[in-house]
């Protein structure tokens, strides 16, 4: 014979038998920050004990819709967003919010998709990454809908290249890559490679601007300098420099990657090849993650801030209203193995 349902106990169920009101047995079942009398506190546990109440979550969940940062990222599966996303969720947890991330493959189209859609769970905060978000991307229309969430009191960051009206962080790539580009001059190199990754992507295109100045001012002749366009990833790279050994030409005598993953395929490629690093060609990267530092020999690269970017974001997000700030961060060269001086 089945058991009678047991009847439901509510807070005001609990608050009554306590003798406070809902707001304080709230404050006390909730965990809220905010302080209670500890005669209240235990009076009101101890009435939700012997009447066995149980906290609705799901309603709670929908009460803490407010602390949610909704994360928009181009790509979750490069080590650079990574370290964002994970400094991100750092500094939410610190704040006592959280965070959740969607990729939108870094198209405009489903960006203003999920966006639409991260509006209608109301988040407290939109976080936007992406190499480049334009105001006029499908004819504004993009640009229209973050306007829009944020009238309705969200706060909208970018982590990027923008001309939006918004918080934003970027990087400046232009003048990191100026400044790898002409130390790899100094040390000597005449014949460069750059590895420039996907044309008209943002971020690497002024990585590879900056690499060609660089280069220019430090004395490598134009015609020395080639860019070679490829995927942005381990296999790109790793493609893209096995064409580079098999054209029977002479190799160059530097290697200039978009990012670390292109410049460790590429490496991958060298040495398939019988080809040393550095002892024959020089390598170098951009960004700094983790693998820079385990592969062998260890890169040289750009190591950019990008926990600072994810952390300032998110404290951006959280910070009262005021007028948007736009930060720029720059990286710093890191000289490591893979590179050497070239001796004619």
């Amino acid at each position: 014979m089945p058991h009678p349902a047991r009847p439901t106990v509510t807070l005001r169920d609990v608050a009554t038998a306590a003798g406070v009101s809902v707001a304080t047995a709230s404050r006390v079942l909730g965990d809220s920050v905010r302080a209670v009398a500890p005669a209240y506190e235990q009076r009101v546990r101890a009435a939700a004990a012997a009447l066995r109440y149980t906290a609705d979550t799901s309603a709670r969940a929908m009460r803490r819709a407010n602390d949610s940062i909704a994360v928009v990222a181009d790509d979750l599966t490069t080590p650079s967003i990574g370290i964002v996303a994970a400094a991100m969720e750092r500094q939410a947890r610190d704040a006592g919010a959280f965070v959740t991330v969607s990729p939108t493959h870094g198209t405009a189209e489903r960006q203003l998709e999920t966006i639409r859609l991260q509006r209608a769970l109301r988040p407290r905060a939109l976080i936007l990454t992406s190499s480049r978000i334009g105001a006029g991307a499908l004819g504004g229309r993009l640009l229209d809908e973050l306007l829009g969430y944020e009238r309705e009191g969200g706060r909208v960051v970018v982590v990027g290249d923008t001309d939006m009206p918004f918080d934003s962080i970027s990087f400046d790539n232009h003048g990191s890559a100026k400044e790898l580009a002409a130390h790899v001059a100094a040390s000597g190199h005449r014949r460069v490679t750059i590895l420039a990754g996907v044309r008209g992507r943002g971020n690497v295109s002024a990585r590879t601007a900056g690499f060609v100045a660089g280069l220019s001012d430090g004395g490598v002749e134009r015609r020395h300098i080639r860019i070679v366009h490829c995927a942005v990833s381990r296999q790109g790279g790793f493609d893209a420099a096995r064409r580079l050994v098999a054209v029977g030409q002479e190799p160059p005598h530097a290697v200039l990657a978009a990012n670390d993953v292109i410049a460790v395929g590429a490496m991958s490629a060298f040495r398939a090849a019988g080809t040393a690093v550095p002892e024959d060609v020089s390598v170098t990267g951009f960004d700094d993650i983790e693998l820079a530092i385990d592969v062998t020999p260890r890169l040289t690269t750009v190591s950019l801030p990008l926990a600072q970017a994810g952390a300032e974001a998110v404290r951006l997000a959280l910070a009262a209203r005021a007028e948007a700030a736009h930060l720029m961060l720059r990286g710093q060269v890191v000289v490591r193995d893979s590179m050497a001086v070239h001796a004619e």
